[in-house]
């Protein structure tokens, strides 16, 4: 097997046809051989893609939830910054 960093990049439909490849019972190794991804990216695809019971029995991805959180900061952000514009034109 090669192990040289090749450098591609891959669609999320290929990502996420490759994982449910792998739900439906396909090996990592023959997928890795098939379409020409390492093991190590399968796995991290299949650990970003495999969906989790959320609230309401909605199922969520790991990385829909690092979405999630990434714009809860921002906003929270957001909020510090108009808070402080609140206070400042009260004074005024």
């Amino acid at each position: 097997m090669d192990n040289k960093n090749t450098g591609k990049k891959f669609n999320e439909d290929f990502k996420k046809t490759v994982v449910d490849l792998y739900h439906s019972g396909n090996s990592v190794k023959d997928l890795s051989n098939e379409y020409g991804v390492s093991e190590v990216t399968i796995y991290k695809w299949i650990k970003a893609y495999t969906p989790i019971e959320g609230s309401e029995g909605k199922p969520v991805t790991p990385k829909e939830i690092a979405e999630i959180q990434k714009e809860n900061l921002k906003l929270k952000q957001e909020l510090e910054i108009l808070k402080k514009a609140m206070a400042i034109f009260a004074r005024k």
